[in-house]
């Protein structure tokens, strides 16, 4: 299992990469249409830019989010249930993370496979940027994103080795 950890955290890399890349892209877009409204001169279609980069921005960092432990835990009772409990429910919402990202990847995609058969063309507003580019990204770093939390869940049940208490 920590070949197949090795690639995840690889894998988890590069959507965390491609995420970054985003965020770069994104505080150039604001920077560049905050200095332009200053003098008067806005950049046309920073809102459609702003949109598509920030698909890649949240979606390219939820994986290493996952995998740092850095999404939201309600642990108030943590401390009075015995280990076993709390591994458990740690497993289980490992697993209905990776359900919920699988069904958003499910949902986009058939949306963008529905586009294809009937050749229709989605675009931005100002632009008219192909959004189904930034579709099929979402898909890829939300199935990322699932095969992350279920391997995540799969080491606590059968090894009991959390990876959010490790360096990446």
């Amino acid at each position: 299992m920590s070949g197949l950890r090795k690639w995840a955290d690889r894998l988890i890399g590069l959507s965390a990469t491609i995420g970054a890349l985003g965020l770069l892209v994104e505080v150039a877009i604001i920077l560049v249409d905050v200095i332009g409204r200053a003098i008067g001169k806005p950049l046309y279609g920073s809102q459609d830019l702003i949109m598509m980069t920030m698909v890649i921005l949240v979606f390219g960092a939820m994986a290493l989010c996952d995998r740092n432990g850095g999404h939201i835990a309600v642990d108030i009772f943590e401390r009075y249930y015995p280990a076993t409990l709390n591994r458990l429910i740690d497993v289980i919402s490992a697993l209905a993370g990776a359900v919920i990202f699988a069904g958003l990847a499910w949902a986009v995609a058939g949306v963008a496979l529905l586009n294809l058969r009937f050749g229709i063309s989605s675009k931005t507003n100002l632009l008219g940027l192909p959004i189904d580019w930034f579709r099929w990204a979402l898909v890829a770093l939300a199935v990322m994103t699932a095969l992350g939390m279920f391997l995540r869940a799969l080491e606590l049940a059968f090894t009991g080795r959390d990876v959010r208490k490790e360096p990446a």
